[in-house]
């Protein structure tokens, strides 16, 4: 049914009431301006950083894991350092005392590599010429220093608060001093040793690796291949069973390393493992392990099986390797346990030179290890005695395809295939890696690593899985090699005989740490390499001494890191970090190093416990795209933290055409660090953190929902101040409510806060202002926080709750997005100021409402998910009020009434009880609640009005009907719900249909009465109106009651500003006056009372003066 625009709608406009409404003004600005952030950041991280030290209570160490000093930024660096910057303010925002100390991992090999580089670029290297270790280090140094300024800069622009002042680097002189102590401790207890053994070697790099500084590509390619050994001293059970004229008989290897055959020195069977000795078409008699036949014979025909034999039988069997069959006679066969029959022919060729398991194999049998390649991976003159066929030729390349032709030459190679598989390459180089042995210094972990696991068990894992993860890398270690063949580094403080014999003792570590306190640790590179001011007097008779060239790992210099912080008293042992927080990798790198340094520490001091470095291990995932895919330049996919706050990576804003198209500028929606953040916040720690515009939209509407919030908020606490006082029990309905869903929005972040779950955080604000706060509580006040008086109750009231909510708000948000809130508390009321949210130690003094306590029935009846819940007429009513508007029958929420009809209470179950019981408690408060002009309950009880009439007397009407759980198990009760048009006309002021239409004159009237009356006197009556009937009062244009009053107010209150508000208005004027000398009201007080009338236009008892 359509409905036709009747007078009323069309003098709505009218402005000298419009202006008497308090709508909120607030100059907080919708974006963020660039000209205040550098004030802004230093309000949120020096100064506070600077404050909490002095205030804090309680000590908070998050230890930093270094950042590598080799290059600007990326979204990793952000995704890691804001999670712990997260982290640090909430406790600050809890009154610890955070000690938070950012370093800087400054040696190795890239920085170096970067640094020669830059050099090369800038032709201070012209080809062929070297430089010098000491010109290395120096550029290197410089090259570190420069990279860790900048990288400063980056982070102080990310707002992270933390002790900038004093941080720290790997290749600081003190730093280095004390990790050369840490390492003295170790020798002292046996610690650390100097082996021939296989390590990972970087041919690409010239250094050996350890296990973290590996990448594993699972697309390498690599050939296999099947040759077979001659059998020497042949088995007297495998001999007869050879014909008559076959005395040859050969073992056929399978293995993945064809490159490694020269090193070749046992082949390995298992005891128990059957063997055959089978008649090959093509290559002789072979001995293969029986369950591989079948493979087997797919290239090498069998003809016949001449016998099976078990491994046992074959041990102690050698056999020659045509490389060095004359210069190093047979060859043994032996027992290996790591011998399987899943691949190959069951017989396994062992390099000790190239394989872990090999050497160790060797090591039982007293079987010397041979590694014919050098630091280039270049084949020696060792690889094939009496030839140099091999020598210089590169293992990985051309050398593995040599020695395939050489064994085919010799007939010896029974087959070949290329497979693809995971392989380890050098984590810097992006080359492959291979397994060389040569004299490294190694750390022992057999005796400390379950000290180290004990350790863990005190140790809180977020995620929990971590524990294992960083259990299984610990128990599978027992020895970590620590010496690299580089000049960037701190040294290991070896010295060396004439014979290459080794010499180090805390003595002579102790006269090195001196010399370096003296000279500087350049000076280690830059004397004389036998200089005999390094070497200990004690040791100076013995000859001279030659300075060794070997550095440390790097993951030995961060993991001693732990001696940065700072001691306190009581802390013999050293003070422990409450967090350490890295990405999952760091399981295999910095969290392994630490804790293992830390306990070979105090193990080497003699303390008995088992104790981490660490008292909570956090680790987080890598970024990816928003397509899961990890970021690399060549996919075009990476995304940088400056094009998140600077707003490039979505599209520009659309802006408004120029004139004469001069202004081109594109401008995009940068939300400045605090997009970043909530990105980093808003990502679940314990996986993969995405990142794509998709995303970045929603992050960025969510930081313009928050502006717009604290805006609205700023805005409507312009007269508030917390000084004022409110018990919780003297608030509405829907204020108790509103403080309960604050409270509770405030109580899950900080629930989530102290998980770690940060995602959560996001996630309960995020919920709360889109729903509680913004939908639900925000529009339900909005008439009473506008057009009520300013010192009303109801008006004062709301303000106290909206404090409580902007508190609530800023204490969550601060930690995530600083800087919104920094701002935000700038464009507070004067009044309110002095309330900071980063510094209020102690909340009693801003608290504005006084004992809050459980309403568990309304919070129930307000739960979206229960079957009886508000929600649940709330959304009925909203889609009614859209199918209206979409026939035109309505616009504004205001524009209808709303009629709900509810059935006895005995026919609810007792959630459904509760809603009625509820429902007539708020009454009053329904149509704020629904933004209506008037609701009506009616139920099927005698005593409550019918439905049928207050709907049959409306121009039109919608209806729909919600079932609620009854007490019958099978069925449902109804309620049903009517909007219809508004039986009063709408009030100019407040835009409610709250106007009885027998009070408004007509237009004839208002022009007859113009006319009669006298074009000088249009001033207010001076005679008393206390009398006067409003019921009967014409108004010119139609003012609610409450209006009426609140006009009355302002005028009487404000004559300088408001005196001439009824000039040309005698009946508004009029009724005014009755509503303010019906109440007794004096004119110096109007403004503190808050009068209240209900839906029918009678009115209710006064409230208190707000100055009782």
């Amino acid at each position: 049914m359509s409905r036709d625009k009747d007078q009323v709608t069309k003098r709505m406009p009218a402005s000298w009431a419009s202006k008497t409404l308090r709508l909120p003004k607030s100059l907080l600005p919708h974006r963020a301006s660039d000209a205040n952030l550098p004030g802004y950041l230093q309000a949120v991280t020096h100064d506070l950083y600077t404050w909490q030290r002095e205030h804090g209570k309680g000590r908070f160490i998050l230890h930093d894991g270094p950042p590598y000093a080799n290059g600007d930024l990326h979204i990793g660096h952000a995704l890691n350092k804001i999670l712990k910057d997260i982290t640090c303010r909430y406790q600050v925002s809890n009154g610890r005392q955070v000690d938070f100390r950012p370093g800087f991992d400054c040696h190795g090999l890239p920085i170096e590599l970067k640094a020669l580089q830059k050099q090369k670029e800038l032709g201070n290297m012209p080809d062929g010429q070297a430089l010098s270790t000491v010109e290395i280090r120096k550029i290197a140094r410089e090259s570190a220093s420069n990279t860790v300024k900048l990288q400063k800069e980056r982070f102080k622009e990310w707002a992270i608060m933390a002790d900038w002042q004093n941080t720290w680097c790997t290749m600081d002189k003190d730093y280095e001093i004390r990790q050369l102590e840490t390492f003295k401790l170790m020798i002292g207890n046996g610690q650390i040793y100097r082996r021939l053994k296989p390590v990972y070697w970087s041919p690409s790099t010239k250094t050996a690796l350890a296990e973290a500084e590996l990448e594993y590509n699972s697309d390498h390619r690599s050939t296999a291949a099947y040759v077979k050994f001659p059998l020497h001293e042949i088995p007297k059970v495998v001999r007869d069973m050879l014909p008559a004229n076959q005395g040859l008989i050969a073992a056929a290897i399978w293995t993945t390393t064809p490159w490694t055959l020269p090193a070749n020195r046992a082949i390995a069977v298992k005891r128990n493992m059957e063997y055959l000795v089978a008649q090959t078409e093509f290559h002789g008699v072979l001995v293969v392990s029986s369950s591989r036949l079948a493979d087997f014979e797919s290239f090498c025909p069998v003809l016949s099986i001449l016998g099976k034999i078990s491994g046992q039988e074959l041990v102690g069997a050698t056999y020659l390797h045509p490389f060095r069959s004359t210069t190093n006679g047979p060859q043994p066969i032996v027992h290996a346990d790591f011998v399987t029959d899943e691949s190959g022919t069951g017989l396994v060729h062992v390099a000790p030179g190239h394989g872990m398991d090999d050497y160790k194999l060797c090591q039982e049998h007293g079987i010397e290890l041979l590694a014919p390649v050098d630091d280039a991976g270049l084949f020696t003159a060792e690889a094939f005695p009496g030839s140099d066929i091999l020598t210089g030729k590169d293992v990985l390349g051309a050398g593995n395809k040599l020695i395939l032709n050489i064994f085919q030459s010799a007939n010896m190679l029974l087959h070949t295939h290329t497979y693809r598989h995971k392989y380890p390459y050098d984590w810097r180089s992006k080359k492959p890696v291979i397994i060389r042995a040569t004299r490294q210094w190694f750390a022992d972990l057999s005796g400390i690593k379950d000290t180290a696991l004990e350790a863990l068990a005190n140790v809180k894992f977020v995620p929990s899985g971590s524990f294992d993860r960083l259990s299984s890398f610990i128990k599978s270690r027992s020895e970590w090699c620590i010496s690299r063949q580089r000049v960037w580094g701190v040294p290991i403080p070896a010295l060396y005989d004439q014979s290459g014999e080794a010499i180090m003792t805390t003595q002579s570590i102790s006269h090195i740490i001196s010399m370096i306190k003296e000279r500087g640790i350049d000076a280690w590179w830059s004397d004389d390499p036998t200089e005999p001011a390094w070497v200990d007097p004690s040791l100076r008779m013995q000859g001279p001494f030659t300075r060794g060239k070997d550095t440390m790992d790097v993951w030995f210099d961060s993991g001693t890191s732990w001696n940065e912080m700072r001691s306190e008293r009581g802390e013999d042992a050293g003070p422990i970090a409450d967090i350490y927080l890295e990405g999952t990798d760091q399981h295999r790198g910095w969290f392994q190093s630490s804790l293992l340094t830390k306990v070979a520490q105090l193990t080497s001091m003699g303390h008995r416990a088992a104790q981490a470095p660490f008292k909570t291990l956090i680790t987080h995932g890598f970024t990816l795209d928003s397509k899961g895919k990890k970021m690399s330049k060549s996919e075009g996919n990476v995304v940088s933290p400056a094009q998140i706050m600077d707003g490039t990576l979505l599209p520009p804003l659309k802006r408004k055409d120029q004139k004469n198209g001069q202004d081109k500028r594109v401008l995009y929606d940068g939300m400045g660090p605090d997009a970043l953040r909530l990105w980093v916040a808003s990502s679940d720690l314990t996986h993969d953190a995405l990142i794509g515009e998709p995303l970045l939209k929603a992050i960025n509407g969510f930081l313009a929902k928050l502006r717009v919030t604290y805006k609205l908020l700023t805005g409507l606490l312009d007269t508030y101040d917390f000084a004022h006082k409110v018990q919780f029990n003297e608030l509405c309905g829907l204020d108790r409510l509103a403080v309960l869903q604050s409270r509770k929005m405030r109580e899950a972040a900080d629930s989530a806060y102290q998980e770690y779950a940060y995602h959560r955080v996001v996630s309960a604000i995020n919920t709360y202002v889109g729903a509680d706060l913004s939908a639900f509580y925000i529009e339900s006040i909005k008439d009473r926080c506008y057009v009520d008086a300013d010192y009303s109750k109801s008006r004062t009231h709301a303000q106290a709750v909206l404090w409580e909510i902007y508190r609530n708000l800023s204490h969550v948000l601060s930690p995530i997005t600083p800087l919104l809130v920094a701002e935000v508390r700038d464009y507070l009321p004067t009044q309110l100021q002095d309330y900071d949210p980063f510094r209020s130690l102690s909340e009693d003094r801003y608290t504005s409402i006084q004992g809050i306590c459980e309403d568990p029935d309304l919070e129930a009846i307000f739960n979206p998910n229960k079957g009886a819940s508000i929600h649940r007429i709330w959304d009925a009513i909203k889609q009614l009020q859209e199918s209206a508007r979409s026939e035109k029958l309505m616009g504004s929420s205001l524009g209808c009434d709303v009629t709900i009809h509810l059935p006895a209470i005995s026919s609810f179950d007792s959630h459904g009880q509760l809603l009625l019981r509820i429902l007539h408690q708020l009454s009053p408060e329904l149509a704020d609640l629904f933004v209506v002009s008037k609701v009506t309950l009616t139920s099927t009880d005698p005593n409550q009005p019918p439905l049928a009439p207050i709907i049959q007397a409306s121009e039109w009407t919608k209806q729909t009907t919600i079932l609620i759980p009854s007490t019958a198990s099978t069925e449902n009760s109804p309620i049903e719900i009517n909007i219809s048009a508004p039986k009063q006309l709408k009030c100019i002021r407040c835009w409610k249909y709250t106007v009885p239409k027998e009070i408004f004159a007509s237009a004839s009237q208002l022009a007859s009465d113009s006319n009669s009356s006298s074009d000088s006197d249009t001033s207010v009556p001076a005679s008393p109106l206390a009398k006067l009937d409003v019921n009967t009062t014409q108004l010119e244009e139609p003012v609610c009651r409450r209006c009426l009053g609140v006009l009355e107010g302002l005028r009487t209150a404000e004559p300088d500003v408001h005196g001439d508000l009824f000039n040309g208005r005698p009946g508004i004027a009029q009724a005014a006056a009755a509503c303010r000398d019906g109440g007794g009201l004096d004119r110096e007080d109007i403004k503190l009372w808050d009068w209240n009338w209900d839906f029918d236009g009678n009115k209710k008892t006064k409230r208190t003066d707000l100055s009782d």
